[in-house]
C-alpha cells in the first residue's frame, strides 16, 4: 500500500502549515505574497469546503468526515491491486479528508489561510488539505473518462 505514503505526506504537510500559520499569524491577519494575486490569510472555517456553512454544526461535520474517511479507506483496500492513478486520487482524498478531520476534532473549525484573487475575483480561502482533496477528485474524474470500461453492444434477434 505505498500510496498510503502519499497520504501521510499530505496530512503531515497539511497539519505543519496550519501549525505554522497559527503560530505565526494571529486571525484574520493577511501576508501578500504575489500582490493582486496570492497572500495568506489566515482565517477559521467551521463548516465545509467552499464555505459551505450549515447550521447543524461541527459535530456534524466531524461525523460526515469520519464516514467518508472510513469509506475512503474501504475504497483504498478494495482498489489495492488496481489502476495505479486511480489509488493516488483516493490516496490525496483520504489525506486531505484526514487532514480536516483533525482541525475538526481537535479545533471545532479549520484553519484556512491560501488565498488566492484575479482582479475583483476572489476564490475561496483554502488549505492544502482542500488543495489534496481537489486535485484527488480531479484525478478521480480524469481517471474515469480516460479509463472508462468499453460497454459490449447486445444483439438481439427479433
Amino acid at each position: 500500500m505505498g500510496v498510503l505514503f502519499i497520504t501521510a505526506l499530505i496530512i503531515t504537510a497539511d497539519q505543519i502549515s496550519k501549525s505554522l500559520v497559527k503560530s505565526t499569524m494571529t486571525l484574520y491577519d493577511v501576508i501578500p505574497v504575489i500582490p493582486g494575486f496570492f497572500q495568506l490569510n489566515y482565517i477559521t472555517n467551521k463548516g465545509m469546503a467552499f464555505g459551505i456553512n450549515l447550521p447543524v454544526g461541527i459535530s456534524f461535520f466531524s461525523g460526515i468526515s469520519l464516514i467518508i474517511t472510513c469509506f475512503l479507506v474501504w475504497i483504498l483496500w478494495c482498489e489495492r491491486k488496481n489502476n495505479l492513478l486511480m489509488r493516488i486520487s483516493l490516496a490525496l482524498i483520504l489525506g486531505g479528508a484526514i487532514g480536516n478531520l483533525i482541525d475538526r476534532i481537535l479545533f471545532g473549525e479549520v484553519i484556512d489561510f491560501f488565498d488566492f484573487m484575479v482582479g475583483d475575483f476572489h476564490w475561496y480561502i483554502f488549505n492544502i488539505a482542500d488543495s489534496a482533496v481537489t486535485v484527488g477528485i480531479i484525478l478521480m474524474l480524469f481517471y474515469s473518462f480516460l479509463f472508462k470500461p468499453k460497454v459490449q453492444p447486445t444483439h438481439s434477434i427479433v
